[in-house]
């Protein structure tokens, strides 16, 4: 079975073909997967303009989908180049989102096929079975990417608990405000990542949320697997407000080189401490069998080496996806929308894009 993915939630435009195939270490092979980004047009902003991504969507759909069944490469004569349409549903930007869930349930519409209505987190967490195969369960994943900072406990394939999020900032958001800060451009995380390693991450002292009482708009979690981002980056912004007061710099200079190489340092070693206990406190608590970590920002290289160093640690199997599908793709959509097709879900035609859609427990 073939499935068509399609991905518009965000600031990528992205297409992809999944194939089921009857191996248990790589259940899914992908035959193709195509992402037109928006990063240079939103960078100009310094951050995403919803209005121009949904623009850019309509731009960037046909053209992305045609080139991802060009490169999935022939089928047999009289077979289908797809048997299900997978599309992201929420949660995300609803102008863009209605590009692909429009699109997608056109698509389905004429060719007669299925389509299958996605949670973009399932995605991601689903991502991690696309390169590893299938993750040992109960499993605990972390999406961290730019909007999302959520713990999940898998206690069986395709199934998702939430245990934790974020209560304000996501980490994501936090790289991305530190860097605008420092005056480093956009997405911030690629450019701290590569600045923190010249730096000296003890260099400036920088303080680590952690959260033991429960969030009142989520009275059904515990709250100690919670994060907060936004008090890290109030520090970050007094320390450099201080900083330049003791140079006798403007209000507006740059800090010196060195200045911010030992700042990104510093700021990432905390991101990542904070994201790493939370995950694998949760494992522990969960009894978990295998931990992963989903979502842009798990292209770090700092959280992926001392995720790994961990896990090996405590005995537990590390699960991240490959750089190309850390960040959001069309793959990681077909491969959560096949597990839930295989489910039974099946999506109707009134189904609406939705920007806040919860990821429920099935």
């Amino acid at each position: 079975m073939r499935v068509l993915g399609i991905e518009t939630s965000c600031d990528e435009t992205s297409a992809a073909i999944v194939e089921e195939r009857d191996d248990d270490l790589r259940p899914w092979l992908v035959r193709s997967n195509v992402v037109a980004s928006q990063v240079d047009i939103h960078r100009a902003w310094g951050g995403i303009v919803p209005e121009l991504s949904a623009r850019q969507h309509i731009r960037d759909i046909c053209g992305v989908v045609e080139r991802a069944l060009e490169d999935a490469g022939p089928v047999a004569a009289g077979t289908p180049p797809y048997d299900v349409i997978a599309v992201t549903q929420g949660p995300g930007l609803v102008g863009s989102l209605l590009v692909g869930l429009s699109f997608a349930k056109s698509l389905a519409w004429s060719r007669n096929v299925p389509f299958v209505p996605v949670h973009h987190l399932a995605g991601h967490i689903e991502s991690l079975v696309l390169e590893g195969g299938e993750m040992p369960v109960p499993a605990v994943v972390l999406v961290v990417s730019g909007g999302h900072t959520s713990l999940y406990r898998v206690p069986a394939r395709g199934v998702y608990e939430r245990l934790g999020r974020t209560r304000d900032d996501a980490a994501g958001e936090a790289y991305d405000k530190v860097a605008k800060l420092l005056g480093l451009g956009y997405p911030g995380g690629p450019v701290i990542d590569r600045l923190a390693a010249e730096g000296n991450e003890r260099a400036v002292a920088l303080p680590r949320t952690r959260l033991t009482h429960p969030d009142r708009n989520a009275p059904d979690l515990p709250g100690h697997h919670d994060f907060s981002f936004s008090g890290l980056k109030t520090s970050v912004a007094r320390y450099v407000a201080q900083r330049r007061t003791a140079l006798g710099l403007s209000a507006d200079a740059p800090l010196p080189e060195g200045d911010v190489r030992d700042l990104c340092a510093s700021f990432q070693r905390v991101v990542a401490g904070t994201l790493l206990d939370a995950l694998f406190d949760a494992a522990r608590d969960a009894g978990a069998r295998s931990v992963g970590i989903a979502g842009g920002v798990s292209a770090n290289s700092r959280l992926r080496r001392d995720a790994l160093a961990r896990g090996a640690a405590a005995g537990l199997p590390v699960f991240v996806p490959a750089l190309s599908l850390s960040t959001d793709n069309a793959a990681m959509i077909a491969a959560a929308g096949l597990r839930a097709f295989r489910a039974g879900a099946r999506g109707e035609w009134s189904v609406n894009a939705d920007a806040s859609l919860p990821l429920r427990p099935v």
